[in-house]
């Protein structure tokens, strides 16, 4: 079996038992760690609550813990951001191929669209974990970047849960006749 494979399986089998710390979890490590997809994993824990037969009233602290997860992660980023600088980033940054220049331009983009850039970046795969660094060099007030930081984030928790959600309601399938494979 592939590691990849592996790896859904054991989140699976997590979210299955620990839905609630899943989500908050998935949620914290996806800002820190950025290979961990909450794309992948917000929808599947929507749609095991679906089949646990979760209330749409069970859904919303999924949500609020997702975007708690995500606000209290991204806003680690964006410590170490503000904290360290935007010459002692630049070092670690270069083994991700961002460089001076890149940098650059994405601080004048943000000087632009800050706020906006902030709120709707936690709603794009990718931006999600990487528009803290900015914000931070930028020395983003703090309370108004949590703020936007949590809204942000809610939209993205409530579509995404709530389209594995429905997913399973409307399928009617039942995890119980889900075999594994061989």
């Amino acid at each position: 079996m592939e590691p990849f494979d592996s790896f859904l399986i054991w989140i699976a089998d997590f979210l299955g038992d620990h839905l609630y710390e899943g989500i908050f979890l998935a949620a914290l490590l996806e800002t820190i760690i950025p290979p961990i997809p909450t794309l992948a994993i917000f929808p599947t824990a929507g749609f095991l609550a679906s089949q646990q037969d979760v209330t749409l009233l069970g859904i919303i602290p999924m949500i609020i813990l997702g975007a708690l997860g995500a606000t209290i992660g991204t806003s680690a980023i964006y410590l170490i951001a503000l904290k360290l600088g935007r010459i002692v980033l630049l070092r670690y940054l270069r083994f991700v191929k961002v460089n001076d220049k890149k940098l650059e331009r994405v601080e004048i983009w943000f000087e632009k669209y800050g706020d906006k850039a902030v709120f709707l970046g936690r709603m794009v795969p990718v931006m999600r974990e990487m528009i803290s660094i900015p914000a931070g060099l930028l020395k983003m007030r703090i309370p108004k970047f949590v703020l936007y930081t949590f809204g942000g984030s809610c939209i993205w928790s409530s579509a995404t849960i709530l389209a594995g959600y429905y997913f399973g309601t409307a399928i009617g399938l039942s995890t119980s006749s889900i075999q594994p494979l061989p």
